[in-house]
C-alpha cells in the first residue's frame, strides 16, 4: 500500500503543478478552456489574482514532493499528512465556494491518498 500512496502522492502533485501552470502562465490562453463557469471577459481582469492562487498550489506541490524524497520514514509520514490534509480541506472549501468537482479533483484523490498512508 506505501508504493500506491507514494504514486498517488506524486499524480497528486503532479495535478498541483499543472494547476500552478494554469493559474500562473497561462490564466488568459488556456485557463478560460478549464474553467468554463468564469466568464471569458474576467480572464485579464482576474489574472493577477489566479496566480496567487498558483503559487499556493505550487507550495502544495512542493511539499508533496519533499514527502516523497525524505529517507526517514515517520518524518516522510508527517509532511505527506500535512499536505494531503492541506489539499483535502482546500477541495472541500472551492466545493463549496466555487465548484462542486474541486471535491472530486482534488480532495478525493488527497483523502485517498492519506487512507493508503494509514494502510
Amino acid at each position: 500500500m506505501q508504493l500506491a500512496a507514494q504514486i498517488l502522492i506524486g499524480i497528486i502533485a503532479i495535478l498541483h503543478l499543472y494547476i500552478l501552470w494554469l493559474e500562473m502562465f497561462a490564466w488568459t490562453t488556456k485557463a478560460p478552456n478549464v474553467f468554463k463557469t468564469i466568464p471569458k471577459e474576467l480572464f485579464p481582469q482576474t489574472k493577477t489574482l489566479a496566480a496567487n492562487q498558483g503559487l499556493y498550489n505550487g507550495f502544495l506541490a512542493a511539499g508533496l514532493i519533499w514527502s516523497l524524497c525524505i529517507s526517514d520514514h515517520q518524518w516522510k509520514m508527517y509532511v505527506a499528512i500535512f499536505f494531503l490534509c492541506c489539499i483535502i480541506v482546500a477541495g472541500i472549501y472551492g466545493a463549496a465556494t466555487a465548484s462542486k468537482k474541486i471535491l472530486y479533483i482534488q480532495s478525493i484523490p488527497a483523502l485517498i491518498a492519506l487512507i493508503l498512508l494509514h494502510l
